[in-house]
């Protein structure tokens, strides 16, 4: 038998969202573009859970289920890092290694929901060789002992336009909603239904391609949960997607609007800035990252008024907006996260 190839950096890949896949493994590429040898080793999903703190349980297993199964292959030449993608993947860690996080649970799991990952979050935090925070905002909810020193390196997913621009914008507005309560569905479709009456109030009725896109969850799953009501008016349904079909919606359309409830990064929000659309949210609690760059591009947009700042961007849209917006997405673009990636993540997992 050959003995398995050395590896230099082992990424635990919870992966229970799409958004999380698709970010270790850019996260994977940037490596071997700066010339390290990288092996991801995926968590399988667990069954569905009644709560979050059996749910985190569940899916810290997993992901030391699958650590344990990567370093056993690799046992004659053990991965010289580790990179844990999120604080729940390193909670049960078989080996110490870098975590990668959007959040930590000090900030989305208050109360009952994070009794258990709390306390054991902060032990692995301090004891962790190296933080990789997404974003500056989800280092600053660590609690301070554990940000001593030069132990953090705050590190983006790059986010790209996904393709050209379309000549026509025929989608009004696009919304996500993986998890409809947590990204504020209601409060999208309230506000959407508050705009068309208004206009059906002012003016001619509204022209056919005025409808809100809703990807992410299933007709059906929104009509029993009570969000939808059959046949209701200017909302098209798409269900889950995969990326290349998504990015093409955004595309197509001229808004993109949400209200979450708390945000812990914003990878939706910044991959529609990037395709051009123009960004309409409520200033939502958590880290945020798109939250500074909308309201720089145009405060009139970010506001708990929903039905206003939509209507403000559908009516009268800065025409600078998607340059200004690529502008303001630089630190994110892929040649700016390799540079981070080789010059300063890479030597300092090596060392």
């Amino acid at each position: 038998m050959q003995p398995a190839p050395a590896v230099d950096v082992l990424i635990v890949s919870l992966g229970s969202t799409q958004g999380l896949r698709t970010a270790d493994e850019q996260l994977r590429d940037a490596l071997q573009r700066a010339g390290a040898r990288v092996a991801i080793a995926r968590a399988l999903a667990p069954a569905q859970m009644p709560t979050l703190m059996l749910t985190d349980l569940a899916w810290a297993r997993a992901a030391r289920a699958a650590a344990k199964s990567a370093l056993a292959g690799l046992q004659r030449s053990l991965p010289r890092a580790i990179i844990y993608s999120s604080t729940t993947a390193s909670l049960l860690w078989p080996r110490a290694g870098a975590i990668r996080f959007d959040a930590p649970s000090a900030g989305n799991r208050p109360g009952r929901h994070g009794l258990w990952q709390r306390p054991l979050e902060r032990r692995r935090l301090s004891q962790a060789p190296l933080l990789l925070p997404l974003s500056e905002g989800g280092l600053s909810e660590v609690p301070a002992a554990a940000r001593r020193g030069a132990r953090a390196l705050v590190l983006p997913a790059p986010v790209e336009p996904s393709g050209p621009p379309q000549p026509t914008r025929d989608i009004a507005a696009i919304t996500y909603a993986g998890n409809p309560s947590k990204k504020g569905l209601d409060r999208v479709l309230e506000a959407w239904r508050q705009l068309l009456a208004e206009r059906r109030s002012y003016g001619p009725p509204s022209a056919p391609s005025e409808e809100l896109v809703v990807a992410g969850v299933s007709a059906q799953e929104l009509q029993r949960s009570g969000y939808l009501a059959r046949g209701d008016e200017g909302v098209r349904v798409v269900g889950a997607l995969d990326q290349k079909d998504y990015r093409a919606l955004l595309r197509r359309a001229r808004v993109f609007v949400c209200a979450p409830r708390r945000e812990d990064y914003g990878s939706a929000q910044l991959e529609a800035l990037a395709d051009g659309c123009l960004l309409v949210s409520t200033p939502a609690p958590g880290p945020y990252a798109a939250l500074p760059i909308a309201r720089a591009l145009d405060p009139r947009l970010v506001s708990e008024d929903l039905a206003s700042a939509l209507r403000a961007a559908l009516e009268d849209p800065p025409a600078d907006y998607p340059a200004r917006a690529r502008q303001a997405l630089a630190p994110f673009s892929s040649a700016a996260v390799d540079r981070l990636v080789a010059d300063e993540l890479l030597p300092r997992l090596l060392a």
